[in-house]
């Protein structure tokens, strides 16, 4: 990865990482569908822009109307639904917390590859699952044993991080399927589509459940920063690096969102960061980076032992 792919790469990672920033700065003012369906819907028209700038509006219809469905099904268990989970898990978590669990999507990814598409582990990636996991536990009992903000009980704070780890693991569904059904449908497709199909389901659910109270500046700040930046540009710089450096160094980019989150969250919100959390953190990545590979072997680890000559 060159120093200019490098730096595209932290430039993403702050863009996904200001997105719990800005879903926990808007999602008290809009309420959990409202906030989502703008911010899909934003991000599919600036897609849309794109996609009509690089071919013609025949050609990609074409392409939209022959793969709708799997682009509908993604669109729900990539876009809408996640994203409407981490909105609710963040009525109640901070911006770092959510951004730390939403590093747990890739062993979902492999845990679901391997149940579904039968996809070997090893033991380390087997190891690092294991430790991963366990790091979600850790950030999770920190969360449950000091909850923040008023109102906020042991038991909503664990129902707001299962709401997040559920976002992610539908994010690990979501990205075997687009494995088995989308491939040769090229990322630019299938982002616009699948932004398009989200918009879609949740356009119904926000009209029904608008806020009646006036809307601050800050929350719709907040949701045209969500749609253009953290949603249109932040795709069209990931595609990019995949197009560029490849899918298993852009995935990388999952390793450094939560410092960005963190950090945010810190800076602008004036969010505690405990050393639980630190921790809990320090665990997850590590055993994401086992079960993705990026880590491909411990000295002594799963080795066969030889004995003297």
């Amino acid at each position: 990865m060159t120093l200019k792919n490098l730096l595209q790469m932290l430039i993403l990672a702050a863009l996904w990482g200001a997105s719990f920033l800005f879903i926990r700065v808007g999602v008290s003012d809009f309420g959990v569908a409202p906030l989502m369906a703008l911010r899909v819907g934003i991000g599919a028209l600036f897609l849309f822009a794109v996609l009509f700038a690089r071919r013609a509006p025949r050609e990609a219809f074409r392409t939209l109307k022959s793969r709708a469905w799997p682009l509908l099904v993604v669109g729900v268990l990539n876009s809408a639904a996640p994203f409407c989970l981490f909105a609710y898990a963040e009525l109640t978590l901070s911006a770092g917390v959510t951004s730390v669990i939403n590093a747990t999507t890739p062993l979902w990814g492999a845990l679901v590859a391997f149940l579904w598409l039968k996809d070997r582990l090893s033991a380390l990636r087997s190891l690092g699952m294991v430790i991963g996991f366990l790091g979600v536990l850790m950030l999770v009992w920190d969360q449950i044993a000091a909850p923040q903000g008023a109102g906020v009980t042991p038991l909503t704070a664990a129902l707001a991080a299962a709401a997040a780890l559920g976002a992610t693991l539908l994010y690990g569904i979501a990205a075997n399927y687009a494995k088995r059904h989308l491939t040769g449908v090229d990322s630019l497709t299938v982002a616009t589509g699948t932004m398009t199909g989200a918009t879609i389901l949740l356009l119904p659910v926000a009209i029904a459940t608008w806020p009646v109270t006036p809307i601050s500046m800050h929350a719709w700040g907040a949701v045209i920063a969500l749609g253009v930046a953290c949603t249109g540009v932040a795709y069209m710089l990931f595609f990019h690096l995949i197009a560029v450096a490849g899918p298993a160094r852009a995935i990388t980019v999952t390793f450094v969102i939560p410092i960005f989150g963190i950090l945010w969250g810190a800076l602008f919100l004036g969010e505690q960061v405990s050393v639980g959390m630190i921790e809990g953190c320090a665990v997850i990545l590590v055993g994401t980076a086992l079960a993705v590979g990026v880590i491909k072997r411990i000295p002594g680890f799963g080795t066969p032992s030889r004995e003297a000559s």
